[in-house]
């Protein structure tokens, strides 16, 4: 990681690559989200030879960040290993401490337990706890989950957006909503499922003339 961290310091230098001195956090954005979907695409493609690659592409990130923050004097890569580290250690005291767990359930029980405390017992609201950046159908997957309770169920979503259907930006949000309920309900990613649908259109596509 040092070597990669070096790199990226004499890319930033003054007489280094002025693409990357021009870069912040805001215009490097893209590219986290980027690299990490290309990563989940190698993964679900099966290509683990190419995951080294991709996986490379994610930790340039990492590097990219904390060397601009480094410059600025805001934080610094050994602050982004330390936090993680530390609350790896912390959430997981079945295995650095004392408390027994039963199984994976526990597990996430306790884990959750645990980032309340860390909050110092405030619950986050539902907004909090889904990422915006999220693709449009995984952060819907997940408000369905959290909110499933209140809303009833997936087969109630389903039923509900095909009473009334309308052809407008409601009736199609509705609609949508549906469809990944019904995903849920089958066991099966949305986000995922329509990659790959996507994917194997444009693969079976006739070449550009």
């Amino acid at each position: 990681m040092e070597q990669l961290l070096e790199t990226m310091r004499r890319l930033r230098a003054p007489d280094g690559c002025p693409w990357d001195r021009e870069q912040t956090h805001e215009s490097l954005r893209p590219y986290l989200l980027e690299e990490a979907a290309e990563a989940v695409d190698a993964i679900s493609a099966g290509q683990l030879d190419e995951l080294p690659g991709e996986l490379g592409d994610v930790l340039l990130q990492v590097a990219f960040h904390s060397v601009i923050a480094e410059e600025a004097g805001t934080f610094s890569y050994r602050d982004v290993e330390g936090h993680i580290v530390d609350k790896l250690v912390r959430r997981h005291p079945h295995v650095f401490g004392e408390v027994q767990v039963a199984d994976a359930d526990e597990v996430v029980t306790n884990w959750q337990a645990i980032k309340r405390q860390e909050r110092g017992g405030r619950e986050r609201t539902v907004a909090e706890q889904i990422p915006a950046s999220l693709g449009a159908l995984a952060r819907e997957a997940q408000a369905q989950k959290l909110l499933k309770e209140e809303r009833g169920g997936d087969k109630v979503l389903i039923h509900e957006a095909f009473k009334g259907l309308t052809p407008d930006e409601a009736g199609v949000g509705r609609l949508l909503s549906a469809v990944v309920a019904y995903a849920r309900e089958h066991g099966v990613d949305p986000e995922v499922a329509l990659r790959a649908h996507t994917d194997r259109r444009l693969q079976a596509a006739e070449p550009a003339r």
